[in-house]
């Protein structure tokens, strides 16, 4: 099946719908709620409301029936109208898809029709402080006793675990035939005894917290192991090339806000006779940020193409080329806006300042750009492993 490159007539009404609402909200909104120490918890409701946070879940479980494909033109066009939601990555697209694919019908039941219409969230916790991006370094540990899990480990940098009602975590069990450590993933209630929080100060602008967390002999029933215990990596993946697309959809709303932001000043501002977007030396790197976006964008249209029509492997290597690709294009968009307005760039009147800082974490989370010229030179072009 060919991957389409040109959108459909209900992709675009649906950008069109969602840009809609970003822009009732947008940057100031955004901005304030950051400010308060708050959550955007007016933009997340309506949105719910509006069907755009489960758009990718099953119909049957309360969701709009699309996927990955739908899913990341919401995030994207929040991002480019100045107000992303974070846990739109973490919340339908990795615990949700997981669940749709490989929960229990049971545990489909109780979390996708709240995950849908975001009235529950779900946070994520793969990172560790002692494995970075090696998933193969988790210590977390979950081992049996009766019909019980018991949890051991650490997480850090793990997103919205305030606001949400579990966290996905991923730990490891020991296969009984070969004695290896095996990844699975296990929901853990916010309150379940022995699970703790501790908040990470972060040089960071946004809605969402970071958080350490700690588990402590958590227990847990035997439904909280999501899916078949042997399946592995398959699982895992199944949330982490999600992931990946989602955060590459971030990036690219964040560098169209950017960039949008840069035009509109440099078709304006006047230093002397001219607008300054007349002068080469401003518009072509703009014209070059814009290049970049959309060069990104096509690639995470692929992977998510690829996503859902089940091609795992092919979209393993889409989702993170796209990824690498949108937050490339993210940093110099940025970088580039701030650049044009001059000091301006640097005031809160305009907001850009912020997203340095910002546009860098699509650079670093949920894997690191050099992690992905690994994948991409060992899987792709066949060189020798280097990790």
């Amino acid at each position: 099946m060919g991957t389409p490159t040109i959108e459909s007539e209900e992709h675009r009404a649906l950008r069109k719908a969602v840009a809609a609402l970003g822009n009732r909200y947008g940057r100031e909104y955004f901005a304030r709620v950051v400010a308060e120490g708050a959550h955007t918890d007016e933009l997340w409701a309506e949105a719910a409301k509006l069907g755009y946070l489960g758009v990718n879940l099953p119909e049957e479980h309360g969701g709009g029936g699309g996927g990955i494909v739908e899913l990341s033109i919401v995030l994207e066009e929040l991002g480019a109208a100045g107000c992303p939601l974070l846990m739109l990555v973490v919340s339908p697209a990795i615990c949700g898809t997981v669940l749709a694919r490989f929960g229990t019908e049971e545990q489909k039941r109780t979390w996708l029709p709240g995950l849908a219409d975001g009235s529950r969230k779900m946070a994520f916790g793969i990172t560790e402080p002692d494995a970075g991006s090696n998933s193969h370094r988790i210590t977390t540990t979950a081992r049996k006793d009766g019909g019980d899990w018991v949890l051991n480990g650490r997480k850090v940098f793990i997103s919205g675990v305030d606001i949400a009602d579990a966290t996905l975590i991923v730990g490891r069990t020991e296969d009984a035939r070969t004695g290896r450590l095996k990844p699975c993933l296990f929901i853990v209630p916010r309150d379940t005894p022995g699970f703790g929080r501790s908040p990470i100060a972060m040089e960071l602008s946004a809605p969402e917290k970071q958080f350490e967390l700690t588990l402590d002999e958590v227990r847990l029933p035997a439904e909280a192991l999501v899916g078949d215990e042997d399946a592995g990596l398959l699982q895992l993946f199944a949330g982490l090339n999600p992931e990946r697309i989602m955060t590459a959809a971030f990036a690219l709303g964040m560098g169209r806000y950017a960039l949008g932001r840069a035009v509109d000043y440099a078709r304006t501002r006047q230093v002397w006779k001219e607008p300054i977007g007349t002068h080469q030396s401003l518009a072509h790197p703009l014209a070059q940020a814009h290049i970049e976006l959309e060069l990104a964008r096509l690639m995470m249209q692929k992977a998510a193409h690829l996503y859902d029509a089940g091609d795992d492997m092919g979209a393993g290597e889409a989702a993170n080329m796209a990824k690498y690709a949108a937050a490339e294009a993210a940093v110099h968009a940025v970088d580039q806006a701030v650049h044009t307005l001059g000091g301006n760039g640097l005031t809160q009147e305009y907001g850009l300042a912020s997203m340095i800082t910002a546009a860098r974490v699509a650079r670093i989370a949920p894997v690191s750009r050099e992690m992905i010229l690994n994948f991409v030179s060992h899987q792709s072009l066949g060189l020798p492993k280097s990790y």
